[in-house]
């Protein structure tokens, strides 16, 4: 008995540090083109129990909240699809960075393969190993079984929504099979796109309404995050009725979310405004800081930042704007003084050795909620009243006057403008709203470090190393390789 359960940590221990390997070792093959990785364990081994279980889907939020690691799921969004868009300037414009801050990727560009690909299908293979060993498991109770499957489920269309919004026709895997990953083809965007929904419908029915699983914080995934990410997707696939249904229902649970009042406040840990956020993993570094706090916020007020805003998004702040006080901040080098993102308050200048943290990463959030129900609204233009309160309550709170009597266009301007300055900095929202409202092209090229702008680069390059491995996987259109 006593071996058993010594066997069993040792597997635990193994998987974690299995997923942290994979993901944050750059040298390592990438996934579609490997076998199943000989220092993994099989889903077989994994779920003897539910603490197994829990373990494994432990070891993805862990990965993904590594404190001062670039990563997929901690701050590459943000940093260069901000970079992609009108939002951000990296202080040091070499290699990768300057490709992404004037549309210029290359297919071997690194970041491109290990920050967005790689990473990502590691992810979504780790959730797919999670959903087969609970579908195998016999010892599991179907409560626990629920709660595993539907975080899987959340995870694998998370990664998913960002794979095919970035690259656009992506493999679909849904398997741990590698011999048939190792040769997958791309999967049309509306086939990724059915699956997120199918995985999101799931999840919703999997999983709790409460943050039990996090033992009261916001740090585990549950009915609400599947349905305010739901939500998001609808939005993005045009059914603007349903993306209005799901963004309510998220809504009107006011007993457990409520924007708050403090802009200084909203990316506190557990803020009532947060959907889901990932708690800090001290395992990769002691400090208090979010990766994001770790790498926009500079050490001193002299230092010069790592990445700063584009004058666009300064100009694009309304007079009186509290957001622009609150969540902007600057640092003087040289004479020069330069904005940077201060919706996280904690950076490398203001962190303590094993101190608690006070901040938690953002991943879903009320405001982005309100958004997505008033352009629902709006383009449906069945409830311009509904959609103009939607917009108020985001300004209000932001100091600004309220809108009112404007017609459809006017309102849908708004929302632009809205989820512009309000999301901001934030998982690569800009990015995305430019392609799927068609502005990209309007936009973009009327900046000057961006003046070769062509419109294949709203997606991203294949990474060359990807295709190399697998003849079936074609290049996006207007890249060489």
């Amino acid at each position: 008995m006593r071996t058993n359960i010594r066997i069993r940590y040792i597997l635990i221990y193994t998987f974690i540090l299995t997923i942290a390997y994979f993901i944050f070792c750059n040298g390592c093959k990438k996934l579609i083109q490997i076998g199943p990785p000989t220092n993994s364990i099989t889903t077989s081994q994994v779920f003897v129990d539910s603490f197994d279980a829990d373990a494994a889907v432990a070891g993805i939020y862990s990965s993904m909240s590594a404190r001062g690691a670039v990563s997929f799921g901690s701050s590459a969004i943000t940093i260069y699809c901000g970079s992609s868009a009108d939002e951000l300037l990296p202080f040091n414009s070499v290699g990768d960075k300057d490709q992404f801050s004037r549309n210029t990727l290359k297919s071997t560009n690194g970041s491109v393969n290990t920050y967005f690909w790689t990473q990502a299908y590691r992810y979504i293979y780790q959730a797919n190993a999670i959903i087969e060993g609970l579908q195998m498991s016999t010892s599991i109770s179907q409560s626990a079984k629920n709660q595993f499957t539907g975080e899987a489920k959340f995870f694998r269309a998370l990664f998913y929504f960002y794979l095919t919004n970035l690259f656009g026709d992506v493999p679909l895997l849904t398997s741990t099979d590698y011999r048939s990953n190792s040769l997958a083809v791309r999967a049309t965007q509306d086939q990724v796109y059915q699956l997120i929904i199918d995985d999101l419908k799931d999840a919703q029915g999997l999983l709790a309404g409460d943050y039990s699983a996090g033992n009261g914080e916001k740090i585990r995934a549950n009915k609400w995050a599947a349905t305010a990410l739901l939500a998001r997707v609808y939005l993005y696939k045009k059914n603007w009725a349903d993306a209005e249904a799901q963004a309510t229902d998220v809504i009107e649970n006011a007993g457990i979310f409520t924007l708050v009042n403090n802009l200084d406040s909203v990316f506190l840990a557990n803020s009532s405004e947060a959907i889901l956020q990932w708690q800090l993993n001290t395992s990769f570094s002691p400090y208090n800081a979010t990766t994001e706090g770790y790498n926009l916020v500079p050490s001193s007020p002299t230092r010069a930042p790592f990445y700063y805003l584009s004058s666009q998004l300064l100009n694009g702040f309304e007079s009186g704007d509290q957001r622009r006080v609150s969540w902007l901040n600057t640092t003087t080098y040289q004479g020069k003084v330069y904005y940077y993102p201060y919706k996280y308050k904690i950076g490398p200048g203001k962190t303590s050795a094993n101190a608690t943290p006070t901040e938690y990463y953002m991943v879903l959030r009320l405001a982005e909620q309100y958004l997505i129900r008033a352009e629902a609204r709006a383009q449906q233009n069945t409830n311009l009243n509904g959609a103009i309160s939607d917009l108020n309550t985001i300004r209000i709170r932001a100091s600004l006057p309220p809108i009112a009597n404007v017609d459809q266009d006017s309102v849908i301007r708004a929302v632009v403008q809205e989820r512009r300055i309000e999301l901001f900095a934030e998982w690569g929202h800009r990015w995305l709203d430019l392609k799927r409202t068609n502005q990209a092209n309007a936009i973009l090229p009327s900046i000057s470090i961006k003046s070769t702008w062509q419109p294949y680069q709203q997606l991203y390059p294949i990474p060359f190393s990807e295709m190399q491995a697998d003849p079936n996987l074609k290049q996006n259109t207007g890249y060489t390789n």
